[in-house]
């Protein structure tokens, strides 16, 4: 059973088809830009051993990470978020004897740490690895900035960029962070007096309204950068500047893993400054993965569950692609008989077609027809079955014409227009020698 506390609930979210109809747009846009930029797909699995972990962020994040044994020796856990598995990837796989920096995206589910219960969300994302570039950072930036422009969001959000270098420099900003806050202990929470020595990084993005206060007079990472980190920083503005892209700096942006270096960056939205899309460099993970030397790498994550919202909170609407061009209403067995091969000659003329095979009153086969939205109405009783001519109703006109059956695919094909119906056929997108 799942090493879960009694205070954890398993909160679980259907996806339901309207929501896959924002996320299949989601994906295609996305997709469509990655594959520009030279991107390819790479998956993690949603589940890996818990010693993968317990090197990387264990110590501070086991009551969040969702754990199972499977005998005495093996042990696995839900994945947190994708960047260590796919880092793992490209280390014990052929990726990284590929031409590099390798690129690669991801558009899977993952279990992030969550304070209340076990959540599933969907992200997408990409990885660079082998580029300590941070015109790599920028073109990561630029890629989410065009898609969220794209599908309007423009205008919507902030991005809020900071750099928080290697351990050296950050365990100096650690000591300049816990004498500041140990001077204002008194004005914390009991939680957050309790990172003060463990975690004081964190302190910094605090919801409470006095922290977050006391965080904009915090000492700033920026300033305990050396030479070749403010070198490196100062080349990732200029690549933004250079692409026309706005942000602010920001010392409250800080990163949640402890394995995160280099640059930080964030897309917030303007009002609730709810979080759609972050990610950091995390060159120092590779070592943590026992890798003989640091690999650098970027990654970018997008919450796809916060975009979707916000795509409905301004209703914006998405092409509905499964609308229906024909739906068939039949009563008795006869009917049945005639209506089901005719309804499966229909799809295979590329006709999107739904077909009522229950039999309660015709009245309630046609409310039901109503509400598929059908632009035609097929009515087969049992004079109509046996006679093989068929009452067809145009939804949208309001009018009605008998049609005889072997007529029946032609003349709904006619009245669609060919360029209107949908010829995909996804096999035809595999390759045969």
């Amino acid at each position: 059973m799942p090493s879960i506390k009694e205070d954890k609930v398993l909160k679980t979210r259907n996806m339901l088809p309207e929501d896959h109809k924002y996320l299949t747009f989601l994906k295609k846009v996305f997709r469509h830009e990655f594959r520009k930029n030279g991107f390819r797909r790479l998956s993690a699995p949603n589940f890996a051993e818990v010693e993968l972990f317990k090197n990387v962020f264990w110590e501070n994040y086991k009551d969040y990470v969702y754990t199972t044994k499977i005998d005495d020796f093996w042990e696995f856990c839900l994945t947190p978020s994708p960047e260590i598995l796919n880092l793992r990837a490209y280390l014990n796989s052929e990726l990284k004897e590929e031409l590099q920096p390798v690129y690669s995206y991801f558009m899977d589910r993952f279990y992030p740490k969550n304070h209340c219960c076990i959540k599933w969300k969907t992200f997408f994302g990409w990885d660079v690895v082998w580029e300590d570039d941070p015109i790599i950072d920028a073109q990561l930036i630029f890629i989410t900035y065009t898609v969220f422009n794209k599908i309007w969001l423009n205008w919507q959000f902030k991005i809020r960029i900071n750099s928080i270098w290697n351990k050296k420099e950050q365990e100096k900003f650690k000591e300049e962070l816990i004498s500041f806050y140990e001077w204002k202990k008194h004005l914390l929470t009991p939680e957050s007096q309790e990172k003060i020595h463990t975690n004081p990084i964190s302190l910094l993005a605090s919801e409470n309204e006095d922290e977050k206060i006391l965080a904009q007079n915090a000492p700033q990472s920026v300033k305990f950068l050396k030479k070749d980190s403010k070198a490196h920083y100062a080349k990732f503005k200029e690549y933004l500047d250079l692409l026309g892209i706005e942000y602010v700096e920001d010392n409250t942006l800080v990163p949640e893993y402890p394995y995160v270096n280099n640059n930080i960056w964030e897309f917030s939205l303007l009002e609730s400054r709810k979080i759609i899309s972050i990610w950091y460099r995390h060159n120092s993970l590779s070592t943590l993965l026992w890798a003989d030397k640091e690999v650098p790498a970027s990654s970018f994550t997008v919450d796809t569950w916060r975009v979707m919202d916000i795509l409905r909170w301004r209703n914006i609407r998405i092409k509905n692609k499964d609308k229906l061009d024909l739906y068939f209403v039949q009563l008795w067995d006869d009917a049945k008989k005639v209506v089901l091969p005719l309804s499966l000659q229909a799809c295979d003329a590329w006709i999107n077609t739904s077909v009522s095979l229950w039999t309660p009153s015709m009245k309630e086969q046609m409310l039901k027809a109503s509400r598929s939205w059908a632009k035609f109405v097929v009515m087969v009783w049992l004079m109509e079955a046996r006679s093989w001519v068929f009452q067809v109703r145009n939804m949208e006109e309001g009018t009605q014409a008998e049609v005889k059956k072997d007529d029946l695919i032609n003349y709904i094909v006619d009245k669609i227009w060919k360029e209107s119906l949908d010829f995909y056929e996804p096999s035809r997108d595999l390759l045969t020698n």
